[in-house]
């Protein structure tokens, strides 16, 4: 199994670091010639969404992405990414993936200063799941065929849809694996 991670910016190489610890292969998506590569999965990290927007357009990788994933490819956003994945972004018409079917609310919990850790149960993973949120999103709502993983003081943090998987969250800035164990699982069984 291999898995390919967004590394125009943001936390990338934790993705791979944690990834690698789990005996998956990865490699990097910096441009054109890299999405080339056979990948059985796709990572898009935290970061700056708007950012990794442009490089996307400048690179043009957008439209590969988006098909791939229209076409099955698993992928897993954490953040930016899933504001990236997002269909609808409160008070945002920029253009993005909007491959899965959820309403994001961007910086939803405030400035760098509002950025906090928690522990809270995820469905399908387990109890007392870590979750380290920076300037993070959530999700507002979700559409059909949505299934919410977990939530945190009622704003959901975390769902899946088929083969799309996003948190709010920063799971590759702790040490525990399950959720990418999680994500690793969904790519064996597509």
């Amino acid at each position: 199994m291999t898995i390919a991670i967004l590394a125009l910016q943001g936390a990338f190489v934790e993705h791979e670091q944690m990834l690698n610890s789990l005996g998956v292969e990865t490699f990097l998506i910096r441009k054109t010639e890299d999405w080339q590569r056979h990948k059985d999965g796709l990572v898009i990290p935290g970061g700056e969404s708007t950012a990794m927007l442009k490089i996307m357009k400048d690179e043009l990788l957008l439209e590969p992405i988006r098909e791939a994933i229209a076409n099955g490819l698993p992928v897993f956003g954490t953040c930016a990414g899933m504001i990236l994945l997002a269909n609808s972004v409160e008070n945002e018409e920029r253009e993005r993936l909007a491959t899965m079917d959820i309403f994001v609310r961007r910086n939803a919990y405030g400035r760098q200063l509002g950025s906090f850790y928690t522990v809270a149960p995820v469905k399908g993973i387990g109890d007392d799941v870590p979750m380290t949120f920076i300037r993070a999103p959530y999700i507002i709502s979700v559409g059909n065929g949505v299934e919410v993983l977990a939530t945190v003081d009622g704003n959901i943090v975390a769902a899946r849809q088929n083969h799309q998987l996003v948190c709010s969250f920063h799971p590759e800035l702790n040490t525990d694996t399950r959720f990418h164990q999680y994500f690793v699982e969904m790519v064996k069984g597509k």
